[in-house]
């Protein structure tokens, strides 16, 4: 692989638009869309399509579908969210590609964390100026520039923005899942970590609730009649964290235990809150039936336990196809002095529902940063230009050839 004279054009014009990815993803961050703020996120949506505007093609708007919650009286009830952002620029050229990203963050509209100041060392600090406002923007930018390449018009691509990612991406799901049916790769513009490396395999995970019904009784007449939903709750809890260590890469993590009532009250209701991680579908299985078996041991004697939720992510392994992608992504950060790495992550993310619908991608093509879900969140500047490139460099080298996408999304078919 070799960058030609008209390639490099591409690679200039973006590494002067720096200063202005960074001005507009500033724009973005101080726009509160918090996965749970639907008028922060309508807000965020609107100055994505005005940003689309700059492509050749226009954006669709996709209805999703409520999300289930379980609420802290045990009840379950839907949660509205806003729609998804869909592009779509010549879904019959020869090579296609889906690339994903996400406007939710984690920072709702009542946190404290609202605004982008420059660090000492340089760093912008910020909600979603690495997770992922700043992803969304260089990917735009890198689109628009890659358009201006003689070779363009031998590549495809759907763009998917969703507001609901940081919740489990329950909304959007039967979307990705749709559109990872139609590339021969995938490109998701989670954040690198600071040093540019990208993630490499990923864990799956799942999300769960127990509702622990039980009976009210007043504490002191009727002590005895009472069944105690938050002392059922909290043994419930120390089993599951018993099952830590006992299969290798499993890890179940109690996060919340909701419930309660007046301190005169034995308390009829409660709900026990935990997520699942695990590196392959047999792990997977083996954590589901040893919560149930907990869950089976916990009940009787006037309690009442109820699972609800489930496996939102698949794990994502380093297959033969993922290790052919990444190696020519290595290869095209060469090509731009970037020497790009990558290594196993616990996290998870749109690109393990990508890879659960048969697309091979990369998912990490974000700008380099660090303590993401914190107030303490940052980007680095000089890497907005920087992996605008390299995502405007794999565009111009599937177009060439130089990556063979259809020849790496059958691979996956081994």
């Amino acid at each position: 692989m070799f960058l030609t004279a008209q390639d490099q054009a591409v690679m200039d014009r973006l590494a002067d638009l720096g200063p202005a990815l960074i001005t507009r993803t500033r724009q973005w961050s101080e726009i509160n869309s918090g996965s749970r703020n639907l008028s922060g996120l309508n807000a965020q949506k609107s100055a994505l399509i005005e940003a689309a505007t700059g492509l050749p093609a226009d954006v669709t708007c996709h209805p999703l579908a409520p999300m289930r919650e379980v609420a802290n009286d045990g009840q379950v009830c839907d949660l509205e969210t806003t729609e998804a952002l869909s592009i779509t620029v010549r879904p019959d050229a020869p090579v296609q590609v889906i690339l994903t990203g996400h406007y939710d963050t984690v920072f709702g509209a009542d946190s404290r964390f609202q605004s982008v100041v420059r660090r000492a060392d340089g760093a912008l600090n910020g909600p979603g100026m690495a997770d992922m406002k700043g992803g969304l923007c260089i990917m735009l930018a890198a689109l628009e520039a890659f358009e201006s390449h003689p070779l363009a018009n031998r590549v495809g691509y759907r763009v998917l923005m969703s507001p609901d990612e940081e919740v489990g991406s329950l909304s959007s799901a039967p979307l990705l899942a749709q559109f990872g049916r139609l590339g021969h790769i995938g490109m998701t513009y989670e954040p690198a970590l600071s040093d540019g490396t990208l993630a490499g395999a990923r864990k799956g995970s799942g999300n769960f609730h127990v509702v622990v019904r039980g009976r009210a009784a007043h504490a002191g007449r009727d002590f005895t009649l009472g069944r105690n939903a938050i002392t059922a709750a909290a043994r419930l809890a120390d089993q599951l964290d018993r099952l830590n260590g006992q299969r290798e890469d499993v890890t179940l993590n109690v996060s919340r235990i909701d419930g309660g009532g007046p301190l005169n009250m034995v308390p009829d209701t409660a709900i026990v809150r935990f997520n699942i991680r695990f590196p392959d579908q047999a792990a997977a299985d083996w954590a589901l039936s040893a919560v149930q078996a907990a869950i089976g041991s916990s009940g009787g004697d006037g309690l009442d336990l109820h699972l609800h939720g489930g496996v939102t992510r698949p794990a994502k392994p380093m297959n033969a196809s993922q290790t052919q992608l990444f190696e020519a992504v290595r290869q095209v950060g060469a090509l731009l002095g970037q020497e790009i790495g990558w290594k196993p992550s616990g996290g998870v993310c749109e690109g393990n529902n990508l890879f659960a619908s048969g697309l091979p991608n990369i998912d990490t093509l974000g700008v380099r940063g660090g303590d993401i879900h914190s107030e303490d969140e940052y980007a680095w500047p000089d890497s907005f230009a920087e992996r605008a490139q390299l995502s405007a460099a794999i565009l111009i080298k599937l177009a060439d050839g130089g990556i063979d996408g259809p020849a790496i999304r059958a691979a996956m078919e081994l």
